[in-house]
């Protein structure tokens, strides 16, 4: 299931925008895309988030496809906002329902075409 985001279309990353480089990550995990989803990150990819950090992409990636307790999600990006050689989103994750989850905010860090580092920043929606 694609992204749900301004304007309702995909994604399609290019290696000098780190914006559209979030908007395909996203489309590509909401899709279950794996290999596409890795594609998009440099092999020492880090995410950092309140609960625990994954170090290296494949380990990433092997989380987001066989150890969330929740794949069937769709992330909801309300804003993008471009800085230097990163990116903030701000969003909610939503449930199959359309429900929210929580509610999120993204920086991802891009080098060379790839998403470097992810910082996550979640609160529950009340």
């Amino acid at each position: 299931m694609p992204s749900r985001r301004e304007g309702g279309e995909r994604a399609e990353a290019t290696p000098s925008d780190p914006a559209a480089l979030a908007r395909a990550y996203y489309d590509a995990l909401d899709a279950g895309e794996y290999d596409r989803l890795a594609s998009l990150l440099d092999p020492d990819f880090v995410q950092r988030r309140p609960d625990r950090t994954f170090e290296g992409r494949e380990r990433f990636v092997a989380f987001m496809r066989d150890e969330r307790p929740n794949t069937d999600t769709t992330h909801a990006v309300d804003g993008v906002y471009p800085s230097g050689p990163g990116v903030a989103v701000r969003g909610r994750l939503l449930d199959a329902d359309g429900e929210v989850l929580f509610a999120f905010v993204d920086v991802f860090d891009a080098a060379g075409g790839r998403l470097t580092a992810l910082e996550t920043y979640a609160a529950a929606d009340d």
